[in-house]
C-alpha cells in the first residue's frame, strides 16, 4: 500500500489595503529623506561650482578652446595656460573640467578611435572669453574673489546684531574700500563694466519702441556714461546727459552728443523728456528711492514724461530662465550693498506710487533685470 502524506496548505494572507498603503508611505518617505540628504550635500558644496567656474576663468580655458578653432584635448589646453612655474598638472585639471562638463559648461567627445578627448565650448562657456563685448569673466572673477565673498560669512550676524555685512567683514564699506584699494577698484569697476555691456546691450534690442519716442534722455547715477552713449549711438536724435557725482564725472571721456552733467540725485535732476536708471534703485531703501523719484517727477514732462528703471523684479513663484537670480541678487545687495535690496513687483508698486508715478508696466527684455515704464500722476 502507498502511505500518503497529508500536506497542510495554510492560505497565505492577503495584505490589507490600509496595510500595502502604509508600507508606500514608509517607502516614499525614505526616499523623500534621502532625496532630502543628498540636497542639502548639494547646497552644502554648492561653492564648489563657484570655485571650478571661476578656476576656468582664471586659466582662460575657454579663451584657449577659442583661439583653436576646434574641440581641442586637455594636453593642449595646459600647453597654453600662461604663467605656469612648472608645466600644469594635467590631473587636476582633468577633475575640473569633468564637473564643468557635468554643469554643461564645456562639453567632451570621446573619438571612437580611441583619441584623446575633446574639449569644446558651450553657449554657456561662450561668455567666459575675456576679449568680447559681451563677456561676464570679469564678473566670475570680482563675485567669486575672496574679498567679496567674506561679507557672506556674516549673514547670521547681521540677523542677530543689524549692521552691514561688508562693513563688519572688512571694517568699512564697499565705497570706502574702492576708494582706497586701487586693486580692489579695479577688481569691482571690471566686473560691474562687464554686465553694463550686456544689460545694455539687452535694453537696445528689447526697448527699441520705448526708446524711439524720446527726444532727450537723463541717465542718472550714469557713471562715466558707458550706457547713456549707446543709447544715444543707436537713437541719433536723442539729446542724452550722463548725471553723476561729480568726482564720477570727471572721469567721463567725451562722447558726441552726451553732456556730463555732476550732481545729486537727492537735490535735483536735471530736466529732460525721460529718466533712465540702470541698477540705482536696488542700492538704496525705500525712503531714499521715494526721494529719488519724487526728483525724477519734477525733472519730467507730465503729460508724455516717463522713468525707465531697469531693476530686477524678484517673482516669488517665476520660472523664467532668470528668476531663480532675483532671490541671489538680494542676498547679494545685504552681502555688498549699505541698506539696498530686490524688490517684488508690489514692493515696486509701493515706492512707486509714493514716488508719484502710479502707473507704470514691467517690459521684459533679454537679461537678469526687467524695465519698469513709470509715468508721473497728474498731480
Amino acid at each position: 500500500m502507498m502511505n500518503c502524506h497529508h500536506q497542510k496548505y495554510f492560505p497565505i494572507e492577503k495584505m490589507s489595503s490600509q496595510e500595502s498603503g502604509r508600507e508606500k508611505e514608509i517607502i516614499e518617505l525614505d526616499e523623500a529623506r534621502l532625496q532630502g540628504q543628498a540636497e542639502i550635500w548639494r547646497y552644502m558644496f554648492s561653492f564648489a561650482d563657484s570655485m571650478a567656474l571661476k578656476s576656468a576663468v582664471e586659466l582662460r580655458i575657454a579663451d584657449i578652446i577659442h583661439s583653436h578653432g576646434v574641440a581641442i584635448t586637455l594636453s593642449q589646453i595646459a600647453s597654453c595656460i600662461n604663467g605656469c612655474l612648472t608645466s600644469p598638472d594635467i590631473t587636476t585639471l582633468a577633475r575640473i573640467m569633468r564637473l564643468l562638463v557635468r554643469r554643461k559648461i564645456f562639453t567632451v567627445h570621446h573619438p571612437l578611435d580611441g583619441g584623446d578627448p575633446l574639449y569644446d565650448l558651450t553657449h554657456s562657456s561662450r561668455w567666459l572669453l575675456h576679449d568680447f563685448e559681451q563677456t561676464l569673466a570679469p564678473m566670475v572673477l570680482m563675485e567669486n574673489h575672496p574679498w567679496l565673498i567674506a561679507p557672506w560669512h556674516c549673514f547670521s550676524q547681521c540677523v542677530k546684531e543689524g549692521g552691514i555685512a561688508f562693513k563688519k567683514a572688512h571694517g568699512r564699506e564697499i565705497w570706502d574700500l574702492t576708494s582706497g584699494n586701487p586693486e580692489f577698484n579695479k577688481l569691482f569697476n571690471d566686473g560691474l563694466a562687464s554686465t553694463s555691456k550686456v544689460v545694455t546691450s539687452a535694453i537696445l534690442s528689447g526697448y527699441k519702441q520705448g526708446l524711439s519716442s524720446i527726444e532727450s534722455l537723463v541717465d542718472v547715477g550714469g557713471g562715466i556714461g558707458g550706457l547713456i552713449s549707446e543709447i544715444v549711438k543707436a537713437y541719433p536724435h536723442i539729446k542724452g546727459v550722463n548725471f553723476d557725482l561729480p568726482h564720477v564725472i570727471l572721469a567721463a571721456p567725451a562722447y558726441n552728443e552726451i553732456s556730463h552733467v555732476g550732481g545729486d540725485m537727492f537735490h535735483v535732476i536735471p530736466n529732460a523728456n525721460a529718466v533712465i536708471m540702470k541698477w540705482v534703485l536696488h542700492d538704496w531703501g525705500d525712503e531714499d528711492c521715494i526721494k529719488i523719484l519724487k526728483n525724477c517727477r519734477k525733472a519730467i514732462p507730465r503729460e508724455n514724461g516717463k522713468v525707465i528703471i531697469v531693476e530686477v523684479v524678484v517673482k516669488a513663484e517665476g520660472s523664467g530662465v532668470f528668476d531663480d537670480m532675483g532671490f541671489i541678487f538680494d542676498l547679494l545687495m545685504i552681502a555688498h550693498s549699505s541698506g539696498g535690496k530686490e524688490r517684488t513687483e508690489v514692493e515696486w508698486k509701493k515706492i512707486l506710487e509714493e514716488g508719484g508715478f502710479s502707473r507704470y508696466k514691467i517690459i521684459d527684455i533679454p537679461a537678469l533685470p526687467s524695465i519698469i515704464e513709470a509715468y508721473p500722476d497728474d498731480q
